[in-house]
């Protein structure tokens, strides 16, 4: 078996007999891996630079307008010229009127209710003494009978005087100084207490009836109410579109 030959130390080349191989400096292969190592980066590097400034590149060459003329087989379209004319001036805004005028709003027409036709001009009632007829009973007339007004054959006479309430109304009055007005819608003879309720309750307008020659009369305090006969008592009832109602408030005054 071969003898293993002890190396001689190193660091004591004099004593030995031995010198270092001086041909190859120490620490060459790590100086060559450290070198390439650092090419290796630097390479890394600059193709890093290279492809992210690329698109940069492009993008800033492809905002850039170009000036050349188009390649055949492609329509090209001119980008506008700025405009040098001037711009029209502005209006001015009229100064508002010192005494602006307002107009009020003329009011629309009044809802109809479902009565007769308008009155035509009815005659001044004159202080004279009438009777009041029926239409449908004409020989039966207004009488008072008690403290209520009924027809009865009998006649009796009334001053017609001027609305108490309104003068172009009818109020009726009989010979002992006693006044036709309704209370709880019944038509009665009473004396007047000098309120405006009384005289209210105590004017009737004439109105046009159906039947010639003869009128409706309405309350003037409660409208589209009119005098008629119901078992020939005397009341004040809402109109009615019906032929009975229209007779029984129709009557006609006679001397």
């Amino acid at each position: 078996m071969p003898q293993d030959k002890s190396r001689p130390p190193q660091d004591r080349p004099w004593e030995s007999g031995w010198a270092p191989d001086t041909s190859r400096t120490p620490g060459t292969r790590r100086l060559w891996l450290a070198g390439a190592l650092a090419l290796a980066t630097i390479a890394a590097c600059v193709t890093a630079i290279a492809v992210t400034r690329r698109p940069a590149d492009d993008l800033s060459r492809s905002a850039t307008p170009t000036t050349s003329a188009s390649p055949p087989g492609l329509i090209s379209f001119a980008s506008p010229s700025p405009s040098t004319a001037p711009a029209p001036p502005l209006a001015k805004p009229n100064p508002p009127s010192p005494h602006p005028r307002t107009t009020a709003p003329r009011p629309g027409p009044a809802p109809t209710r479902a009565e007769p036709p308008s009155p035509s001009p009815s005659p001044k009632p004159s202080p004279t003494s009438r009777s009041v007829r029926s239409v449908n009973y004409p020989d039966r007339y207004w009488q008072v009978s008690g403290d209520r007004v009924a027809l009865t054959p009998a006649p009796t006479p009334f001053r017609v005087l001027k609305g108490l309430a309104k003068p172009s109304c009818y109020s009726f009055a009989t010979a002992d100084g006693t006044y036709l007005r309704h209370r709880e819608f019944v038509l009665r003879a009473e004396r007047t207490d000098g309120s405006a309720l009384f005289a209210q309750d105590a004017t009737f307008c004439p109105r046009p009836a159906s039947h010639p020659g003869a009128i409706m009369l309405e309350s003037v305090n409660y409208p589209g109410r009119y005098l008629r006969h119901q078992n020939f008592q005397l009341r004040l009832d809402p109109y009615q579109s019906s032929d009975l109602y229209r007779a029984d408030s129709a009557f006609r005054l006679v001397t």
